[in-house]
């Protein structure tokens, strides 16, 4: 039993990390878009492959290839997520806007095909943190062939995360929901704004120093 034991830890820590306060702001503004429950989980699902792929390609270079990644250089991919953050925000602020102006919802199949927007923001996501991460598991796994499995499950447990965050954030944009347009704009308003300030409290704080 010891034995699963890590697996286990990976698996739930994976799943919490989707969780985190950047995570679900991003996540947060690209369900707006939506008006299907099931648009977004599978925009959670995308998010959850982006951000593992990251995460093994920086685990491939630091646990096989023994690249050193110096820990300023990981500064720099937090402040890169902070801008992204901030993007997304002032784009999802620019979109309701016009949709305002027209006077329209923005339907999900005109809004985005597919769902390459969740997987490029999980691409960066995976960015944030990944350096700590990846220390960590050199110091408990004995070998590289453990550290990836680690990863992979860690991996698995945070798309199964962002499934159910994506779910349930996109619940208060489901027109069968709400069929509120002013609570759902409201709502899109809010999420930017503190996507846009959070976004700009970690270029702060990872740039400033």
């Amino acid at each position: 039993m010891e034995n699963y034991l890590p697996i286990l830890f990976a698996a739930v820590i994976g799943f919490t990390h989707a969780f985190e306060v950047d995570h679900l702001l991003a996540v947060s503004s690209i369900v707006t878009r939506r008006d299907s429950v099931m648009q977004s989980v599978k925009d959670g699902i995308f998010w959850g492959l982006g951000h593992s792929s990251t995460i093994l390609a920086i685990g491939v270079l630091m646990l096989i290839a023994r690249v050193a990644i110096e820990d300023k250089t990981f500064g720099w991919f937090e402040a890169a997520v902070g801008l992204m953050l901030v993007v997304l925000g002032i784009h999802r602020l620019w979109k309701s806007w016009k949709q305002t102006r027209a006077h329209r919802h923005a339907h999900a199949h005109n809004v985005l095909h597919g769902h390459r927007l969740a997987y490029s923001v999980g691409l960066v996501h995976g960015l944030a943190g990944s350096g700590a991460l990846i220390l960590l598991v050199l110091q408990e796994m004995k070998s590289s062939s453990e550290g990836l499995a680690y990863l992979l499950v860690f991996g698995v447990g945070s798309i199964a995360g962002m499934m159910l965050a994506s779910g349930v954030f996109s619940l208060p944009f489901s027109q069968k929901i709400t069929g509120n347009l002013h609570l759902q704009r409201g709502l899109t308003v809010l999420s930017s704004l503190l996507c846009i300030g959070f976004g700009l409290k970690v270029i702060w704080e990872n740039l400033a120093a």
